[in-house]
């Protein structure tokens, strides 16, 4: 079956993918802690933020569309909390609505936090899909552990990104099953045989998690994965950093001025 890997053009040269991935998790890190940072109201320093990455994107040379579909993929969850903010807010309301006994009040200040929180969901996202996509999932995860993450974390990414996909393949097989018995069948019985498939997945993967733990054993791990991966900070790593360094302060003195 196809599947969608994280790092599916992390194959592609360009000034990003030679990069060191410690220098990069360093910077887009720097750069999602500015983004949660940043105030709500502040719209021209999310203008710059967004301008940047825009820079990073074409520096990748990865096709827009990939950014489109990951974005997509995020955006109804980014959504779906941003609404909670949008409800909560109390001031004055530029919006009522009233559905039985239940009145919907949007104010002027909740609809303010929830185009703040929207448009930083979905920077946030174009960031780690620029690390995750111009960097090798087994290089990323030797870059933290190299800048001492802890390493049971690192071992669980491993195994998840490893296995998943057969966790995939198991759910499609049944859910073709499924369907070819229950083609026309009335919707009571699809959401009972639904639920039985999840249960029934939920047991084949966790045989499936003991069968690989006790094949792992047997071939004497000792709970420390071995990386391959040896890493060096050159020239251009460093000039990257101090760039990138350069223009997130440039955008706050900037932002600073422009809001005299």
């Amino acid at each position: 079956m196809n599947h969608s890997f994280i790092d599916c053009h992390s194959h592609i040269d360009s000034l990003l993918s030679r990069l060191d991935p410690r220098v990069k998790i360093v910077c887009f890190l720097s750069f999602l802690i500015l983004i949660g940072l940043a105030k709500p109201g502040c719209s021209r320093c999310l203008v710059f933020y967004a301008l940047w990455i825009a820079v990073l994107t074409g520096v990748s040379r990865i096709p827009l569309i990939y950014f489109v579909k990951r974005t997509l993929v995020v955006l109804p969850f980014i959504l779906f909390t941003s609404l909670f903010v949008l409800l909560s807010k109390p001031g004055n309301p530029v919006l009522q609505y009233q559905m039985g006994l239940l009145q919907i009040s949007i104010s002027h200040a909740g609809w303010i936090l929830f185009q703040g929180v929207m448009i930083k969901g979905v920077l946030c996202v174009l960031c780690l899909v620029l690390l995750t996509a111009t960097t090798p999932f087994p290089q990323l995860l030797a870059a933290l552990e190299s800048l001492k993450i802890p390493r049971l974390i690192t071992m669980i990414l491993s195994f998840m990104y490893r296995y998943i996909f057969l966790i995939e393949d198991e759910a499609m097989k049944l859910w073709r099953a499924m369907k070819s018995r229950h083609a026309d069948g009335p919707r009571i019985v699809l959401l009972r045989a639904l639920a039985n498939m999840i249960g029934i997945l939920f047991i084949r993967s966790f045989e499936r998690g003991e069968t690989v733990y006790l094949a792992m054993c047997s071939r004497g791990f000792d709970g420390t994965m071995r990386r391959r991966h040896s890493f060096a900070i050159k020239r251009r790593d460093w000039v990257f950093l101090l760039n990138f360094a350069a223009v997130l302060i440039g955008i706050q003195l900037l932002d600073n001025f422009l809001g005299k």
